[in-house]
């Protein structure tokens, strides 16, 4: 977008001195500053609440279990993104213009995509987790043990870590789009994808997933629902009202809780990876400031799951209460991790 008819006081050149530079308009300091205060919130929040979610698993014993192995490997990712990548992103955002140079955007958009790859390829490992908690519970704890989750948790690094920077570094995603970027100014920093890798990594890490996981989900909460019915008809039965259903009522309740996280992803995402197919097949004419605008929706999932955890899974609840009032710290901390239920 161009402001040449704007008088030189309103407009700023991202490459100065170069006269393919990109043309930036000048918010005004008031807006900039209510840019950044909302960004710098966000990544305030997406860093300490992924932070407490890593340091409850490891500290509180009774966190311990595979399903919240992934979790915090989750929140690792979802930390990372807060530290690695949004920083930058919101001086790019302000200021419609990327100061570090082509090297780094380059490095900067591979490490994003990445990260974007491992969260969903860790919620589709969740979800199989919760699958066969719920749906095959007399295997489970022989089937997904402690050295599994940690196993999935890898594979889940790596093979986002191949695909985004195996795709990225091949240039795979820009061939045919050589006239196209070249047209371009200089001073921006966006991923381009031509409409086969638009496509196919839309369809790849989003789409199929989400697909894959909303079947899962639904096949749960089904079988949980059965679960209930048959507590339900066994309320004389002592021990349908002790442990065991209590540990199904649990079972039932985090994969509630973490379907809620499946479905703020997705909602979170969707734009974006609808528009990384359209936009390709259009010609590149989506409006800058609505893509960022996607861009951001899709940051910003980074910082809900800690706020999900904390409102609807009592154990993170407490976890969380205890560190931030510092009693993790105290000497009865091992009287309050066997508290923590």
């Amino acid at each position: 977008m161009t402001h040449f008819s704007l008088p030189p006081e309103l407009l700023m050149y991202c490459a100065p001195g170069s006269n393919a530079s990109c043309i930036a308009l000048r918010k005004g300091f008031w807006i900039d500053f209510a840019l950044y205060l909302v960004f710098v919130s966000g990544m305030l929040i997406t860093i300490l609440g992924n932070s407490l979610v890593i340091l409850s698993v490891c500290h509180f014993k009774q966190l311990h279990s595979p399903t919240n192995v992934l979790i915090s490997s989750l929140a690792l990712v979802d930390l990372l993104v807060g530290v690695m990548v949004l920083p930058f992103s919101a001086t790019r955002t302000v200021h419609d213009c990327w100061f570090y140079g082509d090297t780094f955007c380059h490095i900067h958009n591979s490490f994003e995509m990445f990260l974007i790859i491992a969260s969903i390829f860790h919620l589709i490992c969740i979800a199989v987790d919760r699958h066969q908690a719920i749906c095959n519970p007399l295997h489970y704890s022989r089937k997904i043990t402690m050295s599994v989750a940690m196993i999935m948790a890898c594979a889940c690094w790596s093979l986002a870590a191949v695909y985004a920077y195996g795709l990225l570094y091949s240039k795979a995603n820009a061939t045919g789009l050589q006239d196209i970027l070249e047209s371009f100014c200089l001073g921006g920093c966006f991923v381009y994808f031509n409409p086969l890798w638009g496509m196919l990594t839309s369809a790849f890490c989003f789409f199929f997933p989400c697909t894959v996981m909303v079947c899962l989900y639904t096949k749960i909460f089904v079988v949980a629902k059965q679960h209930v019915r048959k507590i339900g008809d066994k309320n004389n039965s002592l021990n349908d009202r002790g442990r065991g259903g209590l540990i199904k009522h649990s079972e039932s309740k985090a994969a509630k809780t973490l379907s809620i996280v499946l479905g703020v992803f997705i909602f979170s995402w969707m734009p974006f990876f609808m528009q990384a197919i359209i936009d390709p097949l259009t010609g590149f004419y989506i409006d800058p400031f609505l893509l960022e605008v996607f861009i951001w929706l899709g940051y910003f999932n980074s910082a809900y799951n800690p706020i999900i955890y904390a409102l609807f899974y009592p154990s993170f609840k407490k976890c969380f209460h205890r560190i931030v009032s510092l009693k993790k710290f105290s000497a009865n901390s091992s009287t309050m991790n066997s508290s923590i239920k």
